[in-house]
């Protein structure tokens, strides 16, 4: 006798749903057969990235290369059967294949290109262009064939333009010939690529393939933005990568609460930028005009000579058309706005506790002294013509006016309110992922290990539920609508400098000191006590447990902080429980780090440290293939192939399986009628 099962209403709703999709029992076990053999498959291998600050060549080479991934893979599928010279250029073939091809052809073509020297010795013995095609395109698919051969015909079918797919596929992928009438076969369509004209794009779309398929999954945790000058193209290059996700940074939130309307932290990117000389990304990568501001700095401190204001690296920046005397004047200009702004959102919030951080109105307009703590200190500079003592916050009329124009420049740029809905639509304050918790800061911890409770827009919260709580209101400050919005947006600025901003956790923000006082006391900040702490294993164990991962085999991952390996420190910390993957990606602090960055791959055989030398250039990385040089510091294997179903996505197909044979029941019981 057959058992009928009367499925619960809402179960019922959802399998004639699902009916939709699937109308009948055929559809349904195609599917069924799809996903388990899905669930078979290894995992796909994941990147982590953190603190990038701008820095976009390294970025996008690291993408290329996938850190090494591609130059290992040439090491396995070619050995020692062809020169280190010969792999090189196939690595600068498939990393820049537009250029590599069209400095190839110039080359067959006889004209001059600098470094021949480098080209004659990759390209051996290959006399004609038509022969380094033919090297090339085999060379191409074979890589091709080994990144791509843990995937499903399917998901690389996806990846592949219409006008190529078949052609490609067949390339790709065994067939059913014997071995010499296979490469017969091989052999007939890349001849048949060449005599077409059809090579450029075929090198072309294989090698991005490639790129997509080496980093299955991107994480980036925290910090897109900062001093470098190619924020605007990191976010330009995300747009075309398939799967990738950003843990929120403090630099970030300091752009996403700009770009979004909170005035204090516009100023604040206006100043940082022109302190570090790094005008680029506004101007070039969102067409922000500063015009505006550079009258007013101009008309307002014609005579100053600004001299504590002076923009850092100004002469290594070859690229700023202004004078330093009037970059210096604008910083000056914007600082005193900023600080404005900032006292005036601090004193609209006394729940945060951070009235000691609004300075303006605690300085002695007749001495021109301040006193912090006790401490009575003279102010470096004393020509402060727009701060009224009396009101010392105020902007007066033209400093709001310019405030009014460059938030209209900020708002009316549509790259940049493109790029910050990728922050949001891509982004999140911590991420859990396949027993990785990735967050770029900090969990606020008191000194007992136990995790401070904090007011967040009115919610008093701690560890999970503040990262929660926290989350939300950086949704609200675009999403939103009135006072909420307002609010929301004025927290984005308590996130940037706050005692218990996860994305910050210092006492304060030492900023007006470092440019008033001269180099004392004033200037310390102290971190909270999870940077000490979340060094001890169990500390971590207790973490992961909050977030609910298993504290045996979960593992954080975070950034925000430099690993000074010069120093002797090291990203892996509480023995293995937690990375530390801030390893200056940004050149400024590579003198602090010693090296240039790190990665940590997790693919299907487990996981791997890796990290990363200073980046030459992009010229010469497609003119001889030189490369990042990296150097693996960790690898920890697992005993077994990690598959498809051990991970998040398999939980997920796993229910979707369930879902499905319970529709197939229905279909065969006769509850659910086929179409």
């Amino acid at each position: 006798m057959q058992l009928i099962f009367i499925l619960p209403m809402q179960d019922e709703r959802y399998l004639r749903l699902l009916s939709e999709k699937f109308p009948n029992t055929q559809s349904v076990i195609t599917e069924l057969i799809n996903l388990r053999a899905i669930l078979s498959l290894p995992k796909g291998t994941e990147h982590f990235v953190s603190d990038l600050h701008g820095e976009s060549m390294a970025f996008i080479h690291m993408i290329k290369n996938a850190s090494g991934v591609v130059r290992k893979k040439v090491d396995e599928v070619y050995g020692n059967t062809i020169t280190e010279e010969e792999k090189r250029a196939l690595c600068a073939l498939i990393y820049y294949p537009d250029e590599r091809i069209e400095l190839i052809k110039r080359f067959y073509a006889g004209e001059e290109v600098d470094g021949i020297l480098n080209i004659n010795s990759q390209i051996s013995n290959l006399k004609s262009l038509k022969e380094w095609y033919r090297r090339r395109l085999h060379q191409v698919v074979e890589i091709a064939r080994a990144v791509t051969i843990k995937y499903s015909r399917s998901k690389v079918q996806k990846l592949l333009p219409k006008d190529y797919a078949y052609i490609i596929g067949e390339l790709l992928h065994e067939s059913n010939l014997e071995q010499h009438d296979r490469q017969t076969y091989y052999n007939a369509i890349i001849e048949a690529i060449i005599e077409t004209g059809c090579s450029d794009h075929l090198l072309i779309v294989i090698s991005y393939l490639i790129h997509s398929l080496t980093i299955d999954t991107l994480h980036i945790v925290g910090d897109i933005f900062d001093r470098g000058p190619g924020a605007s193209k990191i976010l330009d290059v995300l747009a075309t990568v398939r799967d990738y996700d950003i843990q929120w940074g403090n630099h970030d939130i300091e752009w996403m609460g700009a770009m979004a309307g909170n005035l204090a932290l516009l100023a604040t990117v206006l100043r940082v930028s022109i302190r570090y000389a790094n005008i680029e990304t506004l101007e070039e990568g969102y067409g922000i005009n500063l015009l505006p501001l550079a009258n007013f700095a101009m008309e307002t401190y014609g005579d100053d000579p600004c001299t504590i204001w002076q923009t850092k690296d100004f002469e290594n920046n070859p690229r700023l058309t202004r004078s330093a005397q009037l970059m210096a004047k604008m910083h000056k200009a914007i600082s005193i706005i900023q600080f404005k702004l900032e006292g005036q959102t601090v004193l609209r919030h006394p729940e945060w506790h951070m009235d000691h951080r609004a300075l303006l109105d605690k300085i002695d307009f007749n001495t021109y002294t301040i006193t912090l703590d006790g401490v009575n200190y003279p102010l470096l500079d004393t020509n402060l013509p727009t701060i009224d003592p009396k009101n010392p916050y105020a902007l007066n009329q033209y400093e709001q006016d310019l405030m009014n124009q460059l938030w209209r420049s900020f708002r009316k740029s549509e790259k940049m309110q493109r790029h910050l809905r990728m922050l949001y639509e891509h982004g999140s304050l911590y991420l859990v992922r396949n027993g990785f918790l990735l967050y770029h800061a900090a969990i606020p911890m008191n000194q007992d290990g136990t995790f401070t409770e904090t007011d967040v827009c009115g919610q008093r919260v701690s560890g999970k539920a503040l990262m929660e709580r926290t989350d939300s209101i950086i949704r609200q400050a675009y999403y939103a609508e009135g006072k909420e919005k307002e609010n929301a947006l004025d927290y984005m600025l308590y996130l940037w400098e706050g005692e218990f901003s996860p994305l910050y956790n210092k006492d304060k923000m030492t900023t007006f000191e470092r440019y008033f006082l001269s180099k004392c006391e004033a200037w310390d900040e102290h971190k909270g006590a999870y940077f000490s702490l979340a060094d001890n294993e169990q500390v971590c164990k207790n973490i992961l447990k909050e977030f609910g991962l298993n504290p045996a085999t979960g593992r954080i991952v975070n950034g925000h902080v430099p690993v000074r390996t010069i120093k002797g420190e090291t990203p892996m910390r509480a023995n293995g429980k937690r990375f530390v993957i801030d390893g200056g990606f940004s050149k400024p602090y590579q003198e602090k780090t010693g090296i240039a960055g790190y990665t940590l791959i997790y693919n299907s055989h487990g996981i791997q440290l890796v990290e990363h030398e200073s980046f030459e250039s992009r010229e010469q990385a497609i003119l001889s293939g030189s490369d990042i040089h990296s150097r693996t510091l960790l690898q920890d294997f697992s005993d077994h192939r990690i598959r498809i179903k051990d991970t998040d996505k398999g939980k997920e197909l796993l229910e979707q399986i369930t879902s499905l044979e319970q529709l197939l029941n229905s279909y065969r019981n006769g509850s659910i009628r086929e179409r």
